[in-house]
C-alpha cells in the first residue's frame, strides 16, 4: 500500500516560475514514493505514487516516451 504520509515540503521546478501555468508540485512520502498536486489548485487533491511507479514514470520521461 502506498504511504500517504508526506515527509517533505512540496516543491515545483524552477522552470515553472514566471508565466508558466502548467505546474505540479512534488513531495516525498514516508515509503520513498511521491505525492503530486496541481500548484494552481491545491484544494483539488493530491495523487500518491509508490517508489516503483514514480521510478518508472521518471524513466519514461528521461527516455523521451512523452514526446518533447
Amino acid at each position: 500500500m502506498k504511504s500517504r504520509k508526506i515527509v517533505t515540503r512540496f516543491k515545483k521546478s524552477s522552470a515553472s516560475q514566471g508565466d508558466q501555468q502548467n505546474c505540479v508540485e512534488v513531495a516525498h512520502t514516508a515509503d520513498g514514493g511521491r505525492a503530486v498536486r496541481d500548484s494552481k489548485d491545491r484544494a483539488a487533491g493530491t495523487q500518491f505514487y509508490g517508489a516503483g511507479a514514480w521510478g518508472a514514470f521518471l524513466g519514461a520521461v528521461r527516455g523521451g516516451r512523452f514526446g518533447g
